[in-house]
């Protein structure tokens, strides 16, 4: 664990704060409110469980305990509606965690309507409340997707091309609207991009669901695989304790790192070829048998090609460290979904 976390971790429990998350009972959210309320923070919770789940909250309220959870207030509540924001911020907010979005390329370009409204309407909103109400902090998920059709590896962060997607365009319009709040009012909004996020409780349902917990739920039931293209596609995954840290990092950060966008990565590029023989491998090695089938189809519309993080900034303006490389994260994940068996499957 990179020295500059454990001294972010060490000022929090020195003087406890209170927290907003949005987008709580999604998995990266449920996992910030995991960390959150193991160092002894206050939390408000903002979801409107349209792709996050309430056994997400149940699993970290088993996990920190009845004292630790009482420190956690749950708002089932939409941030695309104004009132929803107003009510966040009725007691004094002093860290903005904004995770809340839908995700997914082809889910935008199904519904670019439904995207737009949660990813930029409902982030205004949130930055807006934010403004209003004088937060010492405000970090928010940005997207490696941002990038778009612009070809040269590594991804640096001033160097981006035009949008392939309705997903890519929102995530792209929330840095536009954070520098112009930065710009007219002088607040700083610091946002992440995220290069494949994946990890513990993320949903492997769905037809938007994300490639890694889908396999592994494909490979434990013996179901059919569909890798997209020729297996050669490549990306930057990335564990979500990696997240989890750039995102205290950058809420804790001095003011002259804030108020700009990181890259939020390993900074290796893996094939889905790769990934799928790795994931195959650390099943085998829990015990488990693999036994399913494999087919390629079509590349789907609006995916980029390749993608790999230059993390050098979020390194030297933050002190981020990532402390999983995609081995050591797939290894962990694998043996959570083998250990919770059928409850990965569970909407209530």
């Amino acid at each position: 664990m990179p020295e500059s976390f454990l001294n972010a971790q060490q000022q929090m429990r020195k003087t406890p704060r209170r927290w907003l998350v949005t987008g709580v009972a999604g998995f990266i959210g449920s996992h910030l409110l995991h960390f959150l309320l193991e160092n002894q923070q206050t939390v408000i919770g903002v979801d409107n469980l349209a792709t996050g789940y309430r056994h997400n909250l149940e699993r970290v309220k088993q996990i920190v305990g009845e004292d630790e959870w009482g420190r956690f207030t749950f708002l089932e509540g939409d941030i695309v509606r104004p009132e929803t924001c107003e009510t966040a911020f009725a007691t004094q907010v002093d860290h903005v965690l904004h995770q809340a979005a839908l995700g997914s390329v082809p889910r935008s370009l199904a519904n670019p309507l439904n995207s737009n409204a949660a990813n930029i309407t409902g982030f205004v909103n949130v930055l807006w409340s934010a403004k209003q109400n004088h937060v010492s902090s405000f970090v928010y998920a940005a997207s490696s997707s941002t990038y778009g059709d612009e070809t040269s590896l590594p991804k640096v962060e001033d160097r981006i091309g035009k949008p392939l997607s309705p997903y890519a365009l929102t995530k792209y319009v929330n840095e536009l609207y954070a520098d112009v709040f930065d710009r007219c009012y002088g607040m700083k909004a610091t946002g992440l991009r995220y290069f494949n996020v994946f990890g513990p409780r993320q949903d492997p349902a769905g037809a938007y669901a994300a490639v890694i917990p889908r396999w592994i739920q494909a490979m434990l039931s013996g179901d059919t695989i569909v890798i997209h293209g020729d297996g050669e596609t490549s990306r930057d995954f990335c564990f979500i304790r990696n997240v989890i840290q750039a995102n205290i990092l950058a809420a804790l950060a001095p003011p002259e790192s804030s108020g700009q966008v990181y890259n939020i990565a390993v900074g290796q590029r893996t094939t889905l070829n790769e990934l799928h023989r790795l994931l195959e491998e650390f099943i085998r090695d829990e015990g488990v048998s693999v036994a399913h089938d494999v087919t390629y189809a079509d590349f789907r519309p609006g995916d980029v090609r390749h993608s790999l993080a230059d993390i050098s900034k979020a390194q030297q303006q933050l002190g981020y460290c990532p402390s999983h490389t995609l081995p050591e994260g797939l290894r962990e994940t694998v043996q959570w979904f083998i250990k919770s068996g059928p409850l990965v499957k569970s909407r209530q």
